[in-house]
């Protein structure tokens, strides 16, 4: 029972931080291991969990998703599902032991990227940096889709920095399009999965309906905010807090 509880509390708060700016993995995949699940079987059910969470606030931003920088939304789909299916195959054939140590430094790094995008889009506009080049918004794409079919943490504030970095501005509707694109590549990494028995439904499952809660209600909450800049702060500081408490766990 009390297995149960923690397992449903994480499942919430894992779709309540996948609402806001991602993160939702660093909950549930130190609690999945805490029940004694194999480290890969647990990173691989987090990801299955995550899904329909992702969905939910999906639908809670169904009217912000739409295009901004230089690729159009099928094309940015179309990334998506490939980058999460490599993802998901890298996963299957290699050891996450090496890419797992280079998490916390992919997270302070896309923080970084999001907390000065402003400044950075205003040097892209005058040509300096960015990736407002297709090649380049295409390489940025598969890098960040293949990095969340493989282990998804995170995946979140490295969306938001690799859209800002395009030319995104709308808060809302870039937290509408990197869940659509999370929940595409999730969903196709998750088929991935089961072909190679990776998934601990026994644990999946209770999370997976808390996690609905949880994204559900915190993403109506957000939309309801009018100070951006208030927003943008608490992105900023779920994914400072994340790579330390990677860290310590």
């Amino acid at each position: 029972m009390v297995e149960l509880v923690v397992i449903v509390a994480a499942g919430f708060l894992c779709g309540a931080l996948n609402a806001i700016a991602g993160g939702g993995t660093f909950v549930t995949l130190p609690v999945l291991i805490w029940i004694g699940i194999p480290p890969v079987v647990a990173n691989a059910t987090a990801t299955t969990m995550a899904v329909p969470g992702y969905i939910a606030s999906v639908w809670a931003y169904r009217r912000d998703i739409r295009a901004e920088g230089v690729l159009r939304l099928g094309t940015i789909i179309m990334i998506a599902a490939f980058g999460g299916v490599l993802g998901a195959v890298l996963l299957i054939v290699t050891s996450p032991d090496a890419f797992l140590a280079l998490v916390p430094w992919l997270l302070l790094t896309a923080t970084f990227l999001f907390a000065f995008a402003p400044h950075l889009q205003k040097l892209s506009e005058g040509g300096t940096i960015g990736t407002r080049s297709t090649a380049m918004a295409v390489t940025v794409l598969v890098l960040v889709t293949t990095y969340g079919g493989y282990f998804n943490g995170g995946l979140g504030i490295i969306m938001l920095a690799a859209l800002a970095l395009q030319g995104y501005r709308n808060i809302h509707g870039m937290n509408g399009l990197r869940n659509l694109l999370a929940s595409i590549l999730s969903t196709l990494s998750v088929a991935t999965f089961m072909t190679a028995d990776l998934i601990a439904w026994e644990a999946a499952i209770p999370m997976a309906l808390a996690n609905i809660c949880g994204a559900y209600v915190t993403s109506w909450f957000v939309r309801q905010m009018t100070r951006m800049d208030i927003l943008r702060g608490v992105i900023v500081a779920i994914g400072a807090v994340m790579p330390v408490i990677f860290f310590v766990v």
